[in-house]
């Protein structure tokens, strides 16, 4: 858990704010959830390792004795979208649209960029089995990211079906199929290298080198197969997927990526040929790449046979957005058919992508990605106090100021200029008003620019329109 200072708290609202604002202009609707839900609610939808990482409540009262939990944090946003669909039906639209910014809770070892309370960026589309779902909501998210000033992130695309249809080609029994998944999950945290030993620890080792070898495409030599595969997640090969393009690069981005996937797709459709869920979500996959081409994200969605995605609520197209310099991934999500209908009891569609907002901060952190422009400091003008006696003029002042959009930040207390101007200057604030006996007598305020060591006069009625185009003046 940490505490977030002031700076942390603007970088975040920062970005907090683009998001709304593009999940916004593609029609979502907010939504907030208690965080706390209960324990039934949650338990059984995460797989048995997202029911290890739950923070339980223990019960209260006269049945804390018994140790027993009822109550738990909320592990994801997607589960209580879930819980409110089915109680809340009739007040929502047949097709519901809706984002949802708020933070989670994981009883997960931290690491870089992960923590055990994190704030997800969420967007679902609940009535639809459409891939337009899907394709929208990669431009979506590419949208946000753009944004924020990312230019080299990718977006991973695979399918739970296709995963299952290739689990069976490789000879993965059927009730090892959830723990296989989970295991090759872990392929952006371990490498190929790791991944062994995520098998092992599993009991389910020999079911690895099947996977494999199905991954692999089917024109290239064992040799090759196997160095591409090794170097699948290295970030010398650059974005994810690479090791499965052709040797020669194309100018045209798009086409680059999009050609590659659909090859990529045409060869695992010739492989899992006669196999009807896995050629169904050949066709889904193939026609989301082909919305997607007409979006922002166009040049960005690749085809990824290895992406597995923990969660097992997950039934059809899922999805991964990652950047070179992070090991694990900015946010993911996909299709989620039957979540609604645990609560609901009837079938209804559903699919959703995850933004994780720590992730992102740390990224952009670290690259420097902040605008200068953002406001470092607690104002623009600190309102100096030179006597007591002068406080309620002062505090009429103020509030000119702040009628006029400036932040202003009144000092507590009467003390020597000198001091409350050396004040300003620690925290960065770019101007201190004046109003001694003299100004107050004239009904005016003095503005000194602290950085130019200028000093302009204002009359108190046209002040805060007067110290705007001076701050606008010499700040930019």
């Amino acid at each position: 858990m940490r505490d977030f200072l002031p700076e942390d708290v603007r970088r975040r609202d920062h970005v907090i704010a683009i998001i709304k604002r593009v999940y916004e202009r593609y029609g979502f609707e907010p939504l907030e959830t208690p965080a706390v839900e209960t324990l039934e609610t949650l338990l059984g939808k995460y797989g048995e390792e997202g029911n290890q990482l739950i923070f339980k409540i223990l019960k209260r009262g006269e049945h804390e004795a018994t140790g027993q939990a009822d109550l738990a944090l909320r592990y994801d946003l997607t589960v209580p979208l879930a819980r409110v669909m089915a109680e809340h039906r009739a007040k929502l639209p047949r097709l519901f649209k809706r984002y949802q910014i708020q933070p989670v809770w994981r009883a997960d070892r931290p690491a870089r960029g992960r923590f055990r309370e994190f704030y997800q960026c969420d967007i679902d589309a609940v009535g639809s089995t459409s891939p337009l779902i899907e394709a929208e909501q990669c431009a979506a998210v590419s949208d946000v990211l753009v944004a924020l000033g990312f230019s080299d992130f990718t977006i991973r695309l695979n399918h739970r079906q296709l995963l299952t249809a290739v689990l069976e080609t490789a000879n993965v029994r059927r009730e090892d199929h959830g723990t296989a998944l989970i295991a090759l999950d872990a392929l952006d945290k371990v490498g190929w290298d790791g991944l062994p030993s995520e098998f092992e620890k599993r009991g389910i080792g020999p079911a690895l080198e099947g996977l494999k070898n199905a991954l692999l495409p089917s024109d290239v030599s064992p040799a090759v197969s196997k160095a591409a595969l090794e170097g699948l997640r290295s970030v010398g090969e650059g974005a994810v997927g690479q090791p499965f393009r052709a040797a020669e690069e194309h100018s045209a981005r798009a086409l680059r990526h999009g050609s590659k996937a659909i090859a990529s797709l045409a060869d695992l459709e010739q492989r899992l040929e006669g196999h009807q869920a896995g050629s169904q979500a050949v066709e889904n996959l193939k026609r989301i790449l082909d919305l997607v081409q007409n979006t922002s994200a166009g040049g960005r969605l690749e085809f990824d046979p290895s992406l597995a995605r923990g969660l097992s609520y997950y039934t059809g197209a899922i999805m991964e957005v990652n950047v070179p310099d992070l090991a694990g991934s900015l946010g993911g999500g996909g299709r989620y058919d039957n979540l609604v209908g645990m609560f609901s009891g009837e079938s209804i569609p559903a699919c959703g992508f995850s933004l994780g907002l720590e992730r992102i901060l740390v990224v952009m952190g670290e690259r420097g990605m902040f605008p200068p422009a953002l406001k470092v400091n607690p104002a623009d003008v600190l309102m100096a106090v030179f006597a007591e006696a002068d406080l309620p003029d002062v505090i009429r002042a103020a509030g000119s100021l702040r009628a006029a959009g400036l932040r202003v930040l009144l000092y507590p207390e009467a003390d020597k200029i000198g001091k409350q101007i050396k004040y300003a200057e620690s925290r960065g604030i770019p101007a201190v008003a004046i109003m001694g006996e003299s100004e107050i007598a004239r009904g005016e305020v003095a503005i000194k620019l602290l950085a130019q060591r200028r000093q302009e006069v204002f009359p108190l009625d046209r002040a805060g329109e007067g110290v705007k185009a001076l701050l606008g003046e010499v700040l930019g």
